[in-house]
């Protein structure tokens, strides 16, 4: 990467959201400037990126509980100077999951008991402090415990995320008494405290987290269940590990994607930009309809591929990832791309045999790309009593089709839509990102690498951008406020059913990136949808 400080392109600044990124020696982009401060307190004890990482990862989980929490799970990458390392720390389902137990349903769960599967975020903690933490564990822990037995003032954003869940979860099992104690979201400037939380992270801190899977949390969490009708036990929670994890890549144009692989929806994002290699994006204006109508198209056959192969990597026996990202086979998917019309996606035949996301990079080289969450909002809904612990609901993820490769089955991860992104240039670290929000995640992840690829752009200017999102259905498409008009008129014109977002929509992602300039600088952004700014010393 060049030190840029000349480069027109990369340092303009062509939409409006009033923000300039930081640029410093060390720095912590999240979506919560109280979880950024928690990291670079860590900074300036002379803690690593990942020891600012975690002080952030722990802190969100208090002052943003509707997007993450205790209960959830979490995937991270590591650059630690020499090489990019991966943790996959989401959980399994109970060992009480069988098929014929759901099979009084016609589709997974969304929420309750039955959409609870182990969590993983806590294990994540531990796991990469071990590994490449430098402060004591306890103290990583600090900030999060003030906010938590003090309490914090609400923001306006997590006040709307807050109160949007409240009336579908307040029945809930525990959900009132820790999180809507007045039967509504703390109001935009209310403080806030929940002592069971604080409680709890007192007990992971002071037992490296083992508490939360063999001690006293764990039977709480356990005895919640028999006392509500859940199957998730102690033995389930014993029984959890997280693994590291050799990161996936594709290249596009000079630089190369790394995310961690099934069953993470990152494969997603890397299918779509295989085929979008067919096609010179760059030569492209950004408010090309074109443009915009070619990434769309990848991006939809890219999801049809998804929902029908991608599972548990140790399920994937028949198509694994390397056939998903086979060259070949996506050049024959992008074939399929008509320039002149939009499509209705259908999975390929491959050769076979409520999210958070932070950042932290450091003046040692050291890059975290760490990614958290309850899945939708609050999870699942359910509240282990006294404890803060809102578990989230990533069962959601499986199948009920028999013998689907996501078919729900006791002891197999979910399919998982949280994912951190990596990009690498020429054998170096580039930048460490992530876009939060459910399916718009691996959408995120493409937009970014194209603007970074094809663009040339800051992270500012690349998180600032209008975006686009495939809906579920994956045929719909909703564009934000801003996009240009004539992008707007020339996608219903292929056919594409458009829906323009209002101003202030929550649903096209909050990304955090730092990327890294030759003199050894991090250019830091935080996305202006949400409450965050990037921090640095």
């Amino acid at each position: 990467m060049r030190d840029n400080h000349d480069d027109k392109t990369f340092w303009d600044y062509p939409f409006t959201s009033q923000r300039l990124p930081l640029v410093a020696a060390n720095v912590v982009a999240t979506s919560q400037p109280l979880a950024s401060a928690a990291g670079l307190q860590m900074l300036a004890r002379g803690g690593n990126a990942m020891d600012a990482a975690l002080a952030t990862a722990i802190a969100l989980a208090v002052v943003e509980p509707c997007m993450n929490g205790i209960g959830g799970d979490a995937f991270v990458l590591v650059w630690d100077g020499k090489a990019l390392h991966g943790l996959n720390a989401s959980g399994r389902a109970p060992a009480a999951w069988t098929p014929d137990y759901f099979a009084k349903y016609d589709a997974m769960p969304y929420r309750g008991w039955d959409s609870v599967t182990v969590p993983g975020t806590v294990s994540a903690w531990r796991a990469t402090w071990e590994r490449f933490g430098s402060l004591p564990f306890e103290d990583l822990f600090e900030p999060a415990l003030r906010y938590a037995n003090d309490g914090y003032f609400v923001s306006h954003t997590v006040h709307r995320q807050w109160q949007a869940q409240v009336p579908e979860l307040i029945t809930q099992p525990g959900y009132r008494d820790a999180f809507a104690p007045n039967g509504r979201a703390p109001l935009p400037g209310e403080r806030f405290i929940c002592p069971g939380q604080a409680s709890t992270l007192e007990r992971i801190a002071r037992s490296k987290g083992d508490d939360f899977y063999r001690g006293q949390l764990a039977k709480a969490i356990a005895d919640h269940a028999r006392a509500t009708g859940g199957l998730i036990r102690e033995e389930d929670l014993a029984a959890h590990q997280p693994d590291w994890v050799e990161p996936i890549s594709i290249r596009y144009r000079d630089l190369e994607l790394r995310e961690i692989g099934p069953n993470g929806q990152g494969i997603a994002a890397m299918m779509a930009l295989g085929m979008l290699e067919q096609f010179d994006i760059g030569a492209m204006p950004f408010d090309s309809p074109l443009a915009w109508h070619l990434q769309i198209e990848a991006m939809k056959l890219a999801f049809a591929d998804m929902v029908e192969y991608v599972a548990d990597a140790d399920r994937m026996t028949d198509v694994s990832a390397s056939h998903l990202l086979d060259p070949a086979y996506l050049k024959q998917r992008a074939a399929i791309i008509d320039a002149n019309r939009a499509s209705a996606p259908r999975p390929g035949r491959p050769h076979s045999g409520g999210t958070v996301y932070l950042t932290a990079a450091d003046e040692r080289g050291m890059m975290v790309s760490f990614i958290q969450s309850n899945f939708k909002g609050f999870g699942s809904g359910v509240v282990v009593p006294n404890t803060g612990i809102a578990l989230h609901n990533r069962g959601w993820g499986f199948n009920l089709r028999p013998g689907h490769v996501n078919e729900v089955a006791p002891g197999r991860r979910p399919f998982h839509t949280i994912i951190p992104g990596f990009l690498m240039r020429d054998g170096r670290p580039l930048m460490s990102f992530g876009v939060m929000g459910g399916s718009m995640q691996a959408q995120g992840h493409l937009q970014v690498t194209s603007h970074i690829a094809d663009r040339g752009w800051n992270p500012q200017s690349t998180s600032d951008a209008p975006r686009w999102r495939v809906m579920d259905d994956n045929d719909g498409v909703a564009l934000e406020w801003n996009t240009p008009p004539a992008v707007i008129e020339g996608l219903r014109r292929l056919g594409h059913p458009v829906t323009v977002a209002p101003r202030f929509d929550l649903e096209f992602g909050s990304a955090q990136m730092a990327l890294r300039l030759d003199n050894g600088a991090y250019v830091a952004a935080s996305d202006h949808r949400k409450d965050g700014y990037p921090v640095g010393l």
